[in-house]
């Protein structure tokens, strides 16, 4: 029987002074994935890590890594961070051009597949493809940088995708991201998200890591 839901604290609010550490406590604090962002300041608007974060995290735990690839051209870096230890690869419609030959490949390299589009895209941009993928990231900020505010207008997207994923693949997942927190959790998990990535809510919560989690869980059922 599936988790009713899942954790996948994003590293990109970790002190990366002790990274290794923060992983460690938020594993202990009961994540159940890694959520990792990587940015090339070309898609969005900021630059972040590549292959090798992925790799120090493989070497720091056992936990699914949930890669985010917000960069031009995916296709190109796929096997590189499959090899690094991504569990999950998710890419964005915006920047594949070929989408199915892409989610394709990352299946091949043994992977799961996610597809991701941005807050002003619409759903059925992505639609076409649904059948194929593992999971469908939605975006409550606009990508590029953790801290932003949540973007309420994305929620009736969150149940559009899950009442379609229920009628051709419902075994995929839904997972979201974007200023996730104690007061915005709830309204996505009862829209059907099932994976939720914080980043600050977790990483820089006032009383530590263990806390930011237990208050996003204490807001689900």
């Amino acid at each position: 029987m599936k988790k009713p839901y899942l954790f996948s604290p994003s590293i990109l609010s970790a002190d990366f002074t002790q990274l290794g550490d923060q992983i460690k406590q938020a594993e202990e604090a009961g994540a159940d994935w890694f959520h990792i962002d990587i940015m090339d300041g070309h898609f969005v608007p900021n630059i972040s890590m590549g292959p090798f974060i992925v790799e120090a995290c493989k070497r720091t735990t056992d936990l699914p890594l949930d890669v985010h690839l917000m960069i031009e051209k995916p296709e190109v870096y796929l096997e590189d961070f499959v090899n690094a230890g991504a569990g999950v690869l998710t890419v964005h419609i915006e920047t594949c051009p070929e989408m199915d030959i892409t989610l394709q490949n990352i299946h091949n390299l043994g992977c799961k597949a996610g597809i991701t589009f941005k807050p002003a895209t619409e759903v059925n941009k992505i639609k076409p493809y649904l059948n194929d993928v593992d999971l469908v990231l939605v975006m409550s900020v606009n990508p590029g940088f953790s801290g932003q505010s949540f973007m309420p207008e994305v929620v009736p997207k969150i149940r559009q995708i899950r009442n379609i994923l229920d009628e051709i693949n419902p075994d995929a997942l839904i997972e979201v991201d974007g200023g996730i927190n104690s007061k915005t959790i709830r309204q996505t998990f009862d829209q059907g998200a099932e994976i939720f990535v914080a980043a600050s809510a977790i990483f820089n919560h006032p009383l530590g890591i263990q806390k930011g989690l237990q208050s996003l869980r204490d807001m689900l059922p």
